[in-house]
């Protein structure tokens, strides 16, 4: 399966990859198909059904109002999120859908939106949308959100044409020990590894651009993070905190005392994934890295590198990408990046992991100390579960991040402080990650059925 690093940086809208961007592209893929069969014109009804996660925190997430902005042509990385809540508000008013953007036809959200606590057998963020003509039923087709923004069909499911990307890469690998030896054997290192990777798809100045404008949008969500104030939607009354935290960062006097500085590294780090974060929770605009719930992370751990080191230049940023991206390709690979599927150490776990493999490679560590530094990373998240509050990416999500940057940073210092050779490989701790979501009970995998979704309730 050929997976490219923009598969895995995708710039979107909050609050869920897997429960907001997926759904969305799905719905949008859903219009292409039937526009494709000829059928488009005679579409007369919709139907939209939830399954499995998708149904337990689809409100929460969502999922239904991605899902409506798919069916009226509208796409993750396109839209603008501020015209959502209006369209939504028009169409329970009028309860007209404008199909594709421009095909009025009847819509009753009560009657064509359902929601089924049932899983699919295949994954549990599954939905299934079907057009009715006037007459019969025209086409139908089940989709399922696997993490990241990713979506497969019902139909690539029974082919099993689910690596549907079948691009010829000239440094192939399926394990970190096969990369690091690849690494090794051509003398490269892991960021030169996957530019020549990524050659396949596009020339490098599109890859170092597309890895640019990913950063800028990292960015600019920071900024929109310590702009915005006020409490989050969704009912919790969660407080904005990024902003209130970077004016008091920002006028704080210098202090050279060790535990000051390293309070105020560590200050630094928590405000830039607490601004991410916080602006995923309001559906904001923001990159997949590689979800939506783990968001935060690599963007933190990028800023403290750019802000703090004094020769960080555009190559790093690049870099740190391209490196990132080797590491959530094996998570992929090998395991989940869906907290439906194995938890939330598949969004943090990965998230973290490769962070500490970006951060590492531009400090300039070996190969060995970069798949220390990410097997550290994911080691000390295995078993973390996915249970949001109310079905919200708030609590614990957004301090989740923060903690999971600093964590980051710790196992890249740790890894630069060794040699390389580490006890547990990088290999084994995904495979680690796989079984321990395999045996993780399903009210800890994002359905907000147990956990802290259950227990921060009052009764």
């Amino acid at each position: 399966m050929a997976i490219s690093v923009f598969d895995l940086f995708k710039i979107g809208i909050g609050p869920s990859s897997s429960h907001t961007v997926g759904p969305m592209q799905a719905a949008h893929d859903f219009v292409q198909a039937l526009r494709a069969r000829d059928l488009l014109e005679r579409v007369a009804r919709i139907e939209v059904h939830l399954h499995g996660s998708l149904s337990s925190t689809g409100k929460g997430h969502g999922t239904d109002r991605a899902t409506i902005m798919g069916l009226m042509g509208e796409r993750p990385q396109a839209i603008d999120p501020d015209i959502i809540s209006p369209s939504i508000e028009e169409l329970l008013e009028s309860q007209t859908l404008l199909l594709d953007g421009r095909l009025a036809i009847p819509f009753v959200w009560t009657r064509d939106l359902q929601w089924h606590d049932e899983s699919l057998p295949y994954h549990p963020n599954a939905m299934t949308l079907v057009a009715h003509g006037h007459a019969d039923e025209l086409y139908r087709n089940v989709f399922y959100s696997v993490g990241g923004g990713f979506v497969v069909d019902q139909g690539q499911v029974d082919r099993d044409e689910l690596d549907a990307d079948t691009t010829a890469l000239p440094y192939d690998f399926n394990s970190a020990g096969e990369l690091l030896a690849l690494c090794r054997l051509h003398d490269l290192r892991i960021s030169e590894l996957m530019m020549e990777n990524e050659k396949a798809w596009r020339d490098e100045a599109e890859i170092r651009a597309g890895l640019w404008q990913i950063w800028e949008a990292m960015q600019a969500c920071v900024q929109q993070g310590f702009a915005n104030e006020g409490v989050l939607p969704g009912g919790l009354d969660v407080k904005r905190r990024a902003a209130a935290l970077h004016r008091r960062l920002e006028a704080m006097e210098d202090d050279q005392s060790l535990i000051s500085t390293t309070f105020s590294a560590m200050d630094w780090v928590n405000v830039f994934a607490l601004a991410v974060n916080e602006e995923n929770a309001a559906g904001g605009r923001m990159v997949t890295a590689p979800t939506n719930g783990a968001a935060g992370i690599i963007p933190a751990v990028l800023h403290y590198y750019m802000r703090f080191q004094h020769d960080a230049c555009e190559r790093n940023v690049v870099d740190f990408l391209l490196t990132a991206g080797a590491i959530g390709i094996l998570c992929k690979k090998n395991a989940s990046i869906s907290g439906a599927e194995v938890g939330c150490q598949g969004e943090v776990g990965s998230a973290c992991a490769m962070a500490a493999a970006g951060l590492t490679e531009v400090m300039g560590g070996t190969v060995g100390q970069i798949e220390n530094a990410a097997e550290i990373g994911l080691e000390h998240n295995l078993g973390l579960t996915c249970d949001p509050v109310g079905g919200l990416v708030q609590v614990p999500c957004i301090e989740r991040n923060a903690i999971a940057s600093v964590k980051a940073i710790n196992a890249t210092q740790m890894a630069l402080r060794g040699d390389g050779e580490h006890f547990i490989s990088l290999d084994k701790a995904i495979r680690t990650m796989r079984d321990t979501g395999a045996d993780m009970q399903e009210k800890y995998k994002e359905t907000s059925k147990g956990g802290l979704a259950v227990n921060a309730i009052e009764c």
